[in-house]
């Protein structure tokens, strides 16, 4: 299967992991990777590295804000889609965290993540993939769509992230 879970709202990551903990508690290999995402930033990579090893890789550069950076981000980029390619033929679930994230600012391409939901789907794989703005062509493709909503949020009262909620 394919799932997406994207949306404005917060719990995409936390949908990803939970997805992971439900296959690994079936007794299924998972591999979970990260788009973006910098290793050491957050509270899920330290417990995701515990129980995955060399299954999890949190291979991004963090957020994209300049275009001068955008060559070191693709770059990043491919190693993580080499990477989970290479997982595709172990796994049983395939978990890429902010793909849409990088598919949306030009850091993977379309026809990229086309190719890994149809090894995913040749290898009869579960591929998981979050971010937000999902494009019409993956939200038909994808087997199961969630959007998560934003109804309140702490930021927008001045509340700063905190650990153990936002990372």
């Amino acid at each position: 299967m394919i799932l997406v879970y994207t949306g404005d709202g917060k719990g995409k990551t936390s949908a990803c992991v939970g997805q992971a903990v439900r296959a690994l508690g079936q007794g299924m290999a998972v591999a979970f990777g990260q788009f973006m995402k910098r290793d050491g930033q957050a509270g899920e990579q330290a417990m995701l590295a515990k129980l995955l090893g060399p299954r999890f890789l949190a291979g991004g550069l963090g957020f994209l804000r300049r275009d001068e950076e955008r060559p070191a981000h693709r770059e990043a980029a491919l190693r993580v889609l080499a990477w989970a390619e290479g997982q595709l033929a172990e796994a049983d679930m395939l978990v890429l965290d902010e793909t849409l994230y990088a598919l949306g600012s030009g850091i993977l391409e379309r026809e990229e993540v086309e190719r890994l939901m149809a090894l995913a789907r040749t290898g009869n794989r579960h591929l998981v993939l979050s971010g937000r703005n999902a494009p019409d062509w993956l939200v038909e493709a994808a087997d199961l769509v969630t959007s998560m909503t934003e109804i309140k949020h702490p930021w927008r009262a001045g509340i700063k992230a905190a650990p153990g909620i936002e990372f």
